[in-house]
Formats: C-alpha cells, sequence, structure tokens
C-alpha cells in the first residue's frame, strides 16, 4: 500500500500506555491509541505526557495511528 494513502493528523499525548503505545487527543477532539514510527524507536526519540506530536492514520482504522513526528 503507498504510503501517500495515510491521513496526517496532530494531538497531544494524554496518556502514556505500556507496551510503547500512547493515547493522543486530536486536534478534532477524537482520543485514538498509538505507537511509535520505527524511524522513532530505531534512533531513540522519547515521547513525554503533554508533547505535541504528528500522527499517520489509516483510511481503514481511524481509531489506532503511528507517531512520525514529536513537535
Amino acid at each position: 500500500m503507498p504510503a501517500d494513502t495515510d491521513i496526517e493528523a496532530t494531538g497531544v499525548v494524554i496518556d502514556v500506555l505500556p507496551g510503547g503505545k500512547f493515547k493522543v487527543k486530536l486536534d478534532t477532539g477524537q482520543t485514538i491509541e498509538a505507537h511509535l514510527s520505527g524511524k522513532m524507536r530505531t534512533f531513540s526519540i522519547k515521547i513525554v505526557l503533554a508533547d505535541r506530536v504528528t500522527l499517520a492514520l489509516s483510511m481503514y482504522d481511524l481509531a489506532r495511528g503511528r507517531i512520525t513526528r514529536r513537535l
């Protein structure tokens, strides 16, 4: 699947869950569960509570996302 089919969104981390997952509140008000992208894990980019992040959401499941950037 091409990467351009992902939906870009921004939000704020509101909870840190076990297993490298996060609860993120999007700017639209929706709360989703997200995990770190592979590059962020490789370079040990840390995400903490109240960080603003950019997410990639699949068009097939809008309740889960992948954190691609920390703002």
